[in-house]
């Protein structure tokens, strides 16, 4: 388990169970990680609210993108402004524009997979 809390955004949350954001809810929620979480659709993930367009959010230590690069500039701003630690791009979300506009605001970006990086006590 983890020593410390990373509170954490998932961006890309979905209620369907074969989608790896409601892996990464219910798998952070077992590391004991605060979560928040935005997808198209209002819903729940094992008690984790899911919230739609740029809800204000203090706090945030992680964002970790399941949207893919195409669908990623919406969020750009949004996401800078709330001056996370870093931002997880999972496979398939890779996307080099963004990555350097994080790192030019000092926020870390790390390409890997949440879920591997929780089992491997990487998080």
């Amino acid at each position: 388990m983890s020593r410390s809390s990373k509170k954490t955004l998932v961006i890309g949350a979905s209620q369907n169970p074969a989608r790896y954001s409601f892996l990464a809810i219910n798998m952070l929620k077992q590391y004991l990680h605060e979560i928040e979480a935005i997808g198209l659709r209002e819903g729940n993930v094992n008690g984790t609210a899911i919230k739609t367009g740029r809800p204000d959010l203090e706090s945030i230590d992680t964002v970790t993108l399941y949207i893919g690069p195409r669908h990623q500039p919406e969020y750009y701003s949004y996401i800078i402004k709330l001056k996370p630690k870093r931002v997880i791009f999972n496979p398939g979300t890779e996307n080099e524009e963004f990555e350097n506009l994080l790192h030019k605001e000092g926020i870390e970006t790390l390409e890997a997979c949440t879920l591997v990086m929780l089992r491997s006590g990487l998080y």
